[in-house]
């Protein structure tokens, strides 16, 4: 075990929970209506604790067990094997499942933003749980696991995929899952409202780019030098991709605007996560300074061309940038072609399938939809019983 090391990922592990809690939730909280604030940030408290112990009792075994090339079987359930002696590298195992616990949180976390303002609460649970198990944690295998795209012998493709910190495990797997779900719940009754408190979008964004330094600098999993220029290339494309969103608005609009300034700061954040265990500061700012004008652009597809009301254009920002910064690591020479693209192929296809199916076979349990008049209500009141904001009092 490596003292160094294991202090720098069990803080990488607090700035990845710090991410979902209370960064996204913030974040997609801020975008809704004042009458749907508290389901948001129930959805992404909910799932947080829901995916932590679903990872404890099969997600991580599923994972990261010695399984076959498709999954790593359930030898590990319940961390059976596994105490503080246990090491993964130069860490103790317990903080690598830790660490990927948060991971865990995350992924199905994002898609929340996808289906805001009109889905019933145990439909969230319920697929939110049955997804992380089904999809994201055999695509875990399959690409850090030793699985089917992580090369050799056995593997589909000679060549590993380089996905660093999760532009195909966890951006192309939420943004995908987001776009079915948002074609099979159908669009809000009352589209284009503005978001009812930007300021929380700031500052939920803001912790998301702090978060993100251990999303992709602890996915080093040592405290090096690679770990510090995953953290700089992280920042350097998050920064631009900023600038060129806020310059793109204010050229095609006239105004650049918060929102749309730190929405481009995720889309900065999602591509480079693939790409910063391998790329440099210039590199970082080709790939920030595209994603803040390209996943601009794809909002506008998705919700005006296709008519899909991803609502927090999930797939748009996350699912195209982490697309994205894949594909940016064949280009730049890091990686594969062949590795690259089949991965975003095979994982693509396997997750559209595998969510869809979900999605009806839940939707047969519990209603995927809330009644009309609980949509106008809001679900605050109508899912939970509350409101944020009570002006009376």
């Amino acid at each position: 075990m490596n003292g160094a090391d294991t202090a720098w990922i069990i803080v990488a592990t607090a700035l990845v929970l710090f991410m979902t809690l209370p960064g996204l939730a913030l974040f997609y909280g801020g975008l809704v209506r004042a009458r749907n604030v508290l389901s948001v940030f129930m959805q992404c408290f909910a799932i947080a604790c829901l995916m932590s112990v679903l990872w404890l009792a099969f997600g991580y075994s599923i994972a990261f067990g010695d399984g076959n090339m498709y999954w790593g079987g359930l030898g590990k359930m319940f961390l059976n094997g596994v105490d503080a002696d246990s090491l993964s590298g130069t860490i103790p195992e317990i903080l690598f499942f830790a660490f990927q616990m948060t991971f865990a949180i995350i992924t199905p976390a994002l898609i929340v933003g996808a289906y805001v303002e009109r889905i019933s609460f145990a439909f969230v649970m319920t697929f939110s749980g049955l997804w992380m198990l089904l999809c994201y944690a055999p695509v875990v295998h399959w690409i850090w696991g030793g699985g089917l795209l992580a090369g050799g012998e056995g593997a589909l493709f000679a060549d590993a995929v380089n996905d660093f910190a999760g532009g195909i495990v966890v951006h192309e797997t939420a943004g995908l899952a987001a776009l079915v779900i948002a074609v099979v719940l159908g669009g809000r009754r009352k589209k284009n409202v503005p978001p009812h408190n930007p300021g929380f979008v700031m500052l939920g964004a803001g912790m998301l780019w702090v978060g993100w330094f251990g999303f992709n600098g602890g996915s080093q999993l040592a405290a090096d030098g690679g770990a510090a220029m995953a953290l700089t290339v992280t920042h350097l494309s998050a920064a631009t991709a900023s600038l060129t969103w806020a310059a793109w608005e204010r050229i095609k609009y006239g105004k650049a605007s918060l929102v749309g300034m730190v929405t481009g700061t995720i889309a900065g954040l999602a591509s480079i996560t693939p790409a910063s265990g391998s790329v440099g500061p210039i590199e970082a700012l080709i790939i920030g300074g595209i994603a803040g004008i390209m996943c601009q652009e794809m909002c506008w597809v998705i919700k005006e061309w296709l008519n899909i009301d991803d609502t927090l254009d999930v797939f748009a920002v996350h699912g195209i940038g982490g697309m994205f910064g894949i594909i940016m690591l064949a280009l730049f020479g890091h990686a594969s072609w062949t590795a690259q693209l089949g991965g975003l192929v095979v994982v693509g296809l396997f997750t559209l399938v595998v969510t869809f199916v979900l999605v009806k076979l839940v939707a047969l349990v519990f209603p995927i939809r809330v009644s009309e008049e609980d949509e106008i209500t809001g679900l605050d009141l109508a899912s939970h019983g509350e409101r944020a904001y009570d002006h009376a009092s």
